[in-house]
């Protein structure tokens, strides 16, 4: 068993000013068709044996592209099953089963959940990580941290690693034939990651998750990413729609993955993912919405703490693209007091909530929840909410 990782206390020491730092991934690969190759990727890490945690969903449809580029190229996969939850129970079972295998390196291959379980089981078995996301729905797969859940899928804190995948492989030919939700909801999750990073290079006392402060370039790429998403999102979704991999979707696949992913670590949290996590407590939310649409709430709390005209701007192009505006959308309602109660509770103990500049209390996570709700339902009135009722018709 790998010892736990504390990054703050690797970046910073007592008494010392705290320095920016930047962290990402080795590599990152994305293109129409790079599962293909993924045998010949992992020639960088002189691999001959690696294992794959991966769904049994998975292992009978993308699986079988990459298991059969790693035997054209001499490298024998071993597979692990995944069963859905990034637990450390789900985690200790895999550990269990690959210990005694002698792996080179482990392929972690899926959803954001399997990202992550796959991060923490690398880390144990003490070899490299190598992320093959089959969506676009959250930007898991490039950073050195999992967040963890109960077997139940309530969020139960995060885990720290002292390295970050070495490949980051994205299929965007996968993506492309995906639910349109998945793509929209990784852009809720990428647009918090400008207005967070702001907050903390704003808030000399805010800190980034491994404890330091925001790099410029991370709020750069944190605006290139909304930039991005504003002006292709919608057309990316109509790339969806027509299966087609074209290159509306390569930029918000590579925002969605790559810029979030980067920008989130070292540019920082606030209140959006404080509100995101703790909707995870909420069994109605937790089952069935994502986290992306989760986030979206929460960067609308957020920014209801900050400024109601960029708000306003958020707020529309969550209803263009068909992210949840309003708590009706979210199966709550304003008077749902036990429902509220829990987000402000999770809210206020979520470490990253209190990089905002102003102390965030019970009272203000209440009105600024309420005031989001209002503004989304001022904006679903102007605009309709036809995006919505499409991507959630099922």
């Amino acid at each position: 068993m790998a010892d736990p990782y504390f990054p703050q206390m690797v970046f910073t020491g007592e008494g010392e000013r705290v320095p920016r730092v930047l962290v990402a991934p080795q590599r990152y690969i994305q293109g129409n068709g790079v599962l293909d190759h993924m045998g010949r990727y992992l020639t960088l890490l002189n691999a001959k044996r690696a294992g794959m945690v991966i769904s049994g969903r998975g292992q009978q449809s993308d699986g079988l592209r990459v298991v059969d580029s790693l035997k054209n190229n001499n490298i024998e996969p071993v597979i692990s099953t995944f069963t859905g939850e990034c637990s450390l129970e789900e985690v200790d079972r895999h550990v269990t089963n690959l210990r005694a295998e002698k792996l080179d390196c482990l392929i972690a291959m899926g959803g954001g959940k399997c990202v992550d379980a796959g991060k923490c089981i690398a880390y144990r078995l003490d070899i490299p990580v190598v992320v093959v996301p089959t969506l676009a729905s959250n930007d898991a797969p490039c950073s050195a941290l999992s967040v963890l859940y109960t077997p139940d899928g309530v969020s139960s804190g995060a885990e720290f690693f002292p390295q970050n995948p070495v490949l980051v492989v994205v299929d965007t030919g996968v993506v492309a034939n995906a639910s349109e939700r998945y793509l929209v909801a990784g852009m809720g999750d990428a647009m918090a990651t400008l207005y967070e990073a702001r907050v903390c290079l704003n808030n000399p006392n805010a800190r980034t998750t491994i404890g330091a402060r925001p790099t410029l370039a991370s709020i750069a790429i944190g605006e290139i990413c909304a930039k991005t998403l504003y002006d292709q999102g919608a057309e990316a979704i109509d790339s969806v729609t027509r299966c087609t991999a074209d290159t509306c979707l390569e930029n918000v696949v590579e925002a969605n993955t790559l810029l979030s992913g980067i920008g989130f670590e070292s540019g920082g949290l606030a209140v959006a993912h404080g509100i995101a996590q703790s909707y995870t407590a909420v069994p109605v939310t937790h089952q069935n919405y994502l986290h992306g649409e989760h986030v979206a709430m929460g960067t609308l709390t957020q920014l209801m703490m900050e400024s109601v005209d960029e708000a306003k701007r958020v707020a529309e192009f969550f209803a263009r693209v068909g992210l949840p505006v309003h708590l009706g959308q979210m199966s709550l309602g304003s008077d749902d007091n036990a429902a509220l109660d829990t987000l402000i509770e999770g809210t206020i103990n979520w470490p990253t909530s209190h990089n905002m500049p102003m102390p965030v209390t019970p009272e203000l996570v209440r009105s600024s929840i309420l005031s989001a709700h209002e503004l989304g339902l001022s904006v679903t009135r102007d605009k309709g909410d036809s995006a919505y009722r499409k991507l959630h018709s099922d």
